[in-house]
């Protein structure tokens, strides 16, 4: 199975407002940033409605509608804006200018609403009218076959190079880079003669390890204690580069343009597709199958495959961490079933059951690795979050997500053991986590 070559696609220059949003004072600032916008809002009949979103734990979510006489409520909604204000602190762990393209690239793939605006601490999009997942939704079969699909799209159309960059003359190598090989130019991403093979195919820069790579240099080490878990934090991700950092990937193809994010609130069910919600709807006209889009694109990098579908896996589990509800063997065939499927139409390629079972390897290989991803983003927000979530505790359930994976590979190839061995070892054994037996279960 190969893939077709990416395109150089770069974002258009998008408009910056030199206002901020003040969450002390939301609605006036909000205001002031929604005229600046639309000029003729501030003019016309008609005030302003702000909806506060609370689904988040990063930034602070409003919606701005234009209360048009006369118009319904659909109506307003399809002309309402959202304005995103990034949470306090958050640049050391988000490039803002690669989410602007990411963005930017997204919508004009129309995979994203519009982006209209940047200010000094936010963004302002269009909003996006549907029904937010939950955890719930995201293990309804109609649903996942859905986020599949969509993500198989992303997977095969979207330009890498749209996200990823060059490195400046002043950039300097980390341990990851040297663990990667000297693969730091995007030229073969861009370039039409490149032959689609992991030695010949650059790591773009920036890409997943990177980022791992520049949270942990941020995290304090200000006593002897931060600078022990730092370190071991260093020599993990080391490891786990020699680990995986190889991935052959979809088509020899390593790195794809991944949303790095796909927890439940960032997965939205369209209007008029979702069965459930038209459960009392007696007429008998043929309903459009459920289908979903992706927002929040903060997160957007260079990434194997693998991690961005095995880090949505994940998400099955919510906020709350329950390891008991990420899917199951039959459920995660199922799922990129449908993935292939949709990444082979994109791309305008076959893709075979020998590619299924090369993926479900790969994502199998990778979920401890966003347990590890998160577990640092979560040491960090514990520093600089205002939001009232406990991202301390948080970060010690992800990180122990990652050292149970470990564990459970190193089991198995000390062991030398089959993968159904391992399933049954860990019902036989109390003391494998719950997330590694549920992970092993057909």
């Amino acid at each position: 199975m190969t893939r077709p070559t990416d395109t150089n696609g770069r974002a258009d220059p998008v408009k910056h407002i030199p206002l901020s949003f003040d969450n002390t004072k939301a609605e006036a600032t909000a205001t002031k940033l929604a005229f600046a916008l639309f000029p003729e809002w501030e003019q016309s009949e008609g005030g302003l409605q702000f909806t506060r979103f609370t689904d988040g734990i990063t930034n602070n979510l409003l919606k701005i509608g234009k209360r048009r006489p006369g118009w319904s409520e659909q109506q307003i909604d399809e002309d309402a804006i959202l304005l995103r204000a990034y949470g306090r602190g958050t640049d050391v762990l988000i490039d803002r200018e690669r989410e602007i393209r990411a963005h930017s690239v997204l919508a004009s793939s129309k995979l994203a609403p519009s982006l209209l605006a940047h200010f000094e601490n936010g963004l302002l999009y269009r909003f996006m009218r549907g029904s937010v997942c939950t955890p719930e939704d995201l293990r309804r079969p109609d649903v996942y076959r859905a986020v599949a699909s969509r993500l198989g799209e992303w997977h095969a159309v979207l330009p890498i190079s749209s996200i990823a960059s060059k490195p400046s003359p002043s950039y300097t190598p980390s341990p990851v880079d040297s663990l990667l090989g000297d693969r730091q130019s995007t030229d073969a991403v861009a370039n039409e003669q490149s032959q689609k093979t992991l030695g010949s195919n650059p790591a773009p820069t920036p890409n997943v390890w990177g980022v791992m790579q520049k949270w942990i240099h941020a995290l304090p080490i200000d006593t002897e204690e931060k600078i022990k878990r730092r370190d071991h934090l260093q020599q993990e991700l080391e490891w786990v580069v020699k680990e995986l950092g190889n991935t052959s990937g979809i088509g020899e193809t390593p790195y794809v343009f991944s949303h790095c994010d796909l927890l439940s609130g960032n997965v939205i069910i369209m209007p008029d597709t979702d069965p459930e919600a038209q459960a009392d709807n007696s007429s008998s006209e043929a309903k459009p199958s459920l289908s979903v889009s992706f927002i929040d694109y903060e997160y957007a990098a260079p990434a194997p495959a693998a991690f961005d579908i095995s880090n949505h896996f994940a998400e099955w589990a919510g906020f709350d961490c329950d390891h008991a509800a990420i899917p199951t063997k039959s459920q995660r065939a199922e799922f990129l079933r449908h993935y292939l499927d949709s990444y082979g139409a994109h791309a305008h390629i076959n893709t075979s059951d020998a590619d299924l079972r090369h993926l479900m390897e790969e994502v199998d290989r990778f979920r401890g690795l966003p347990g590890f991803y998160w577990g640092i983003w979560a040491l960090i927000q514990a520093l600089i979050s205002q939001i009232d979530f406990d991202y301390a505790s948080y970060a010690e359930i992800r990180l122990g997500e990652y050292w149970a994976w470990k564990e459970a590979e190193q089991r198995r190839k000390n062991e030398t053991i089959t993968d159904n061995e391992v399933g049954s070892a860990a019902e036989a054994d109390n003391e494998i986590p719950i997330r590694e037996r549920r992970w092993a279960q057909d």
